[in-house]
């Protein structure tokens, strides 16, 4: 990944950023490299930042248009790919009533969990330019992070890089074959979703979602 980041600079950054949102896939570990990279001098740190937001609030934005017109049947679809689908989508309803529109700001930094969030944000729906706000924020605090400390850190994260080089190539292919055989494994043992007792109906403009009984309300 260091030398593709080396080669390709801020638009590897930021297709990799907006590819992994909705998968837990750490995108922490592409904004590191990229702050190490502008430490060394071999990529503009604006542009780097500015790719990472760009990317997370554009995959924020999507998914919140996906959760706007369909609904929190989206959302249970994409929780089937985890390991507890019902406890995801619980649990993320939960730190949704619990925080509200704050924890889009919070979800960023948890891998997968982000365009929960979103889509949620978009099948309550809270308002557009509400969500923007928070998605935005997020999105600065996240990206600033990592490549801050890629960039401050730049000396010793290259030293270690170096060191680990050799076994870069091989990790990359287990990790590969390990998310490739459990997505088949999924795919293959998924049953039709039933009825969601989610929603009042399949528009979201129609229905609230709830958690427990409690609605989650439209202006958190």
């Amino acid at each position: 990944m260091a030398d593709l980041l080396g080669q390709y600079g801020v638009v590897l950054v930021f297709a990799w950023v907006f590819a992994v949102q909705g998968m837990p896939i750490p995108a922490g570990p592409t904004l590191l490299g990229a702050g190490t990279l502008s430490g060394s001098g071999q990529m503009n740190l604006a542009l780097a930042v500015g790719a990472a937001i760009a990317a997370a609030l554009g995959a924020d934005v999507l998914w919140y248009s996906l959760g706007r017109s369909q609904g929190t049947r989206l959302l249970e679809t994409l929780c089937r790919f985890s390991m507890n689908p019902d406890s995801v989508v619980r649990d993320a309803k939960e730190r949704f009533v619990a925080h509200g529109v704050r924890h889009l700001v919070l979800a960023n930094f948890l891998p997968g969990v982000n365009p929960l969030a979103a889509g949620l944000a978009g099948a309550v729906p809270i308002r557009f330019e509400r969500f923007l706000l928070y998605a935005s924020t997020g999105a600065l605090l996240w990206a600033g992070a990592w490549i801050t400390l890629g960039y401050l850190f730049a000396d010793i994260i290259g030293r270690v890089a170096t060191r680990a080089a050799p076994l870069g190539r091989l990790l990359v292919i287990v990790i590969a074959v390990a998310l490739t055989s459990y997505l088949v494994f999924k795919v293959r043992t998924m049953a039709p979703l039933p009825p969601s007792p989610l929603e009042g109906s399949h528009h979201p403009d129609r229905a609230q979602a709830t958690v427990g009984g409690r609605p989650l309300h439209r202006d958190l």
